[in-house]
């Protein structure tokens, strides 16, 4: 199956932004607007160091080596992903988290940037990952229920854009496929997140779609606390000029407030933080949709929003990121940067992406040629001459 180029462009794109932005953000994830300023002299809008020179030992960052251009957990999972999609060679469901993804997590070691070793990505993941593992692996859980229990984050979120370009340009079935492989991993609006979020990527893959567009998939399809969070955030977005802006104001944080629970001091959650709850939302996607908005669909500047935004600034920026990439393909990721995080992470950037495109390609003739089939069914059902 031959895959065009605008397919490939608009997957690289996706996927090279959302390491690129993973990265950046890596080194500013859990600290303050001011803290970055302080520790970087400024914002942060390229590769930086690590906030500790001692990230080794440093609490609470050790032992992960977070900056220099390594990306995260978000990236190495997105990657899993896509290792998934082209086992299955098909459209995926709870049950390939379990019987692919898992396996992979568990069993087989891939080069971990922040640990500077080959090792297990469960090594790697964080606990609400590792108890998706948990419940699939050792414990045996229905896949498609198996998120119930587990601490509600961005944990599925951070990694479902393939989900979007496998069903590039059709949203629906986007958010559809994503809220059932989610499921296997989160629930509540952390699983609602993810199927937003895959939703907005594939809206970003039509031609000549517009950041606009994305975002009206967004609250479109988003349901319960994650659309207002989503809506409250745009709508102060709407009255901001540039991302400086929004960081140095608080605004965006201000907005979104309301609907999160992990609250102001985000390394010591109160005994709300991530329960399941139908009027709250996860902080990473509505943030990082404002950002979007506010840059016009500007890679650069949504990426650089995010990153100095701090909090979890390696899933906003690469969210950000990942949408604005599938907006506008390879080129709108800057060269420079890839190549600077690929080196330092020492991992492909664009060949998950030339991968998934190919998969993709594979699938989505697939579904045309099933529906034709169902059609044609159809048609005889409704007497229709020539069915």
């Amino acid at each position: 199956m031959l895959t065009s180029d605008a397919l490939i462009d608009t997957a690289v794109g996706c996927l090279t932004g959302a390491a690129v932005g993973d990265a950046l953000g890596g080194a500013t994830e859990g600290w303050s607007p001011q803290q970055i300023r302080d520790r970087w002299g400024g914002w942060v809008e390229g590769i930086v160091p690590p906030y500790y020179e001692d990230w080794r030992t440093a609490r609470p960052i050790a032992p992960y080596h977070k900056g220099d251009g390594n990306v995260t957990d978000d990236t190495l999972m997105t990657h899993l992903v896509v290792d998934v999609y082209e086992q299955a060679g098909a459209h995926l469901t709870a049950y390939d988290v379990a019987e692919r993804l898992v396996p992979l997590m568990i069993g087989r070691k891939v080069w971990i940037p922040e640990l500077e070793a080959e090792a297990l990505p469960l090594q790697r993941v964080f606990l609400a990952e590792k108890y998706m593992a948990l419940r699939l692996h050792w414990g045996h859980a229905d896949p498609r229920e198996a998120g119930v229990g587990n601490a509600v984050n961005c944990g599925a979120a951070m990694y479902i854009a393939p989900v979007g370009i496998v069903n590039a340009t059709d949203p629906e079935t986007a958010y559809a496929e994503a809220v059932d492989v989610a499921g296997a991993h989160q629930s509540s609006y952390g699983r609602e997140a993810a199927g937003v979020m895959a939703a907005c990527v594939a809206a970003a893959a039509a031609p000549g779609a517009t950041v606009d567009d994305v975002l009206a998939v967004a609250v479109r399809l988003a349901k319960d606390g994650t659309r207002a969070g989503i809506e409250a955030v745009l709508d102060t977005a709407a009255s901001i000029g540039h991302w400086t802006e929004a960081v140095e104001s608080g605004k965006l944080r201000a907005a979104v407030a309301p609907y999160d629970t992990v609250g102001e001091d985000y390394r010591n959650q109160g005994l709300g933080a991530r329960r399941p709850s139908r009027v709250h939302t996860i902080e990473e996607l509505p943030v990082a949709l404002g950002f979007l908005a506010i840059a016009g669909g500007d890679w650069r500047d949504a990426v650089i929003g995010g990153v100095n935004y701090g909090r979890d600034s390696d899933s906003i920026a690469s969210m950000a990121g990942a949408v604005a990439g599938a907006l506008g393909g390879r080129a709108a990721v800057p060269a420079d940067l890839v190549t600077a995080v690929a080196a330092a992470s020492k991992v492909d950037l664009a060949g998950p992406g030339e991968r998934l495109a190919a998969v993709t390609a594979r699938v989505r003739a697939a579904d045309q040629a099933r529906r034709q089939a169902v059609d044609q069914a159809f048609g005889g059902l409704m007497g229709e001459a020539g069915a």
